[in-house]
């Protein structure tokens, strides 16, 4: 877990906590309730970014230890959590790679937050087993991503043809160190220490304006200000003609956006 070549997500800092959906709040109440969370325990947040999971975990525990390999993207959790009022949080900069040697200390959950598939899986898994506690639980959480059973919106093959015109095909991959794995997550985990798995997820729609739409494209690694480069403003420029032109009156463009949690915990002993 480290961070993409050419600062891409450190340029994607300014829009990644404001264009992103936030995780759906029914999933930290789930959480709350299927831990027990008091204000007593301590968290891992691995791959933290901005704090999307760290700043609503805070106020369920003692202590959120937030972790991520990109500085700017620390920077703007501090920021954030400043601005709310939000304590309890040891923001720290390292990765999957020097967990091992970053004295954590035993955790009851180790949340990520759509980096799992940015690390070598099976030694985190491995790692993990020695730090999370005998009755905690890793969380793989995701927030917007596209599944088979919900029906895309039609302004976003608009965003996608946008897309096409100015990247390259590489670059529409969004691929991780490797690309994206090959083997779920859940075959990986079902071989590992956490192999009992749950899975929920809820469904709400959000409605966002044009600004929205652009802003939210370059909260991503592939269409972020770096990944783009001097083609920015010309990108900018086609989506907002192209977004306007499907809805020129006016209207917001809405979406059915999904957070899905994996709760993986060892199996009864």
């Amino acid at each position: 877990m480290k961070p993409l070549p050419g600062g891409l997500f450190a340029s994607t800092v300014p829009y990644y906590a404001r264009f992103r959906p936030a995780y759906d709040p029914r999933l930290f109440a789930l959480l709350g309730r299927r831990f027990s969370l008091d204000g007593s325990q301590r968290v891992l947040d691995l791959g933290a970014g901005s704090g999307a999971l760290t700043l609503p975990l805070a106020s369920l525990v003692r202590e959120v230890i937030a972790v991520d390999p990109e500085p700017a993207m620390l920077a703007e959790g501090r920021r954030l959590a400043a601005r709310a009022g939000v304590g309890g949080i040891d923001w720290r900069l390292g990765s999957s790679d020097t967990l091992l040697a970053m004295d954590v200390g035993p955790v009851l959950l180790t949340v990520m937050g759509a980096s799992f598939h940015w690390t070598d899986r099976v030694r985190l898994l491995r790692d993990l087993d020695a730090l999370i506690e005998p009755e905690g639980a890793l969380v793989l959480a995701t927030c917007g991503a596209q599944h088979d059973d919900l029906e895309p919106p039609p302004w976003l093959a608009v965003v996608e043809q946008v897309r096409r015109r100015h990247l390259d095909p590489e670059r529409l991959r969004g691929s991780g160190p490797a690309g994206y794995p090959d083997v779920r997550h859940q075959e990986v985990l079902r071989r590992s220490p956490f192999s009992r798995i749950e899975e929920v997820h809820w469904d709400r729609t959000v409605s966002r304006g044009v600004d929205d739409v652009v802003g939210l494209q370059l909260s991503y690694s592939f269409t972020s200000p770096a990944a783009l480069g001097p083609g920015r403003a010309a990108f900018e420029h086609d989506l907002r003609q192209s977004l306007n032109a499907f809805r020129p009156d006016g209207g917001t463009f809405d979406e059915c956006v999904r957070t899905e949690a994996v709760i993986a915990l060892r199996p009864p002993s």
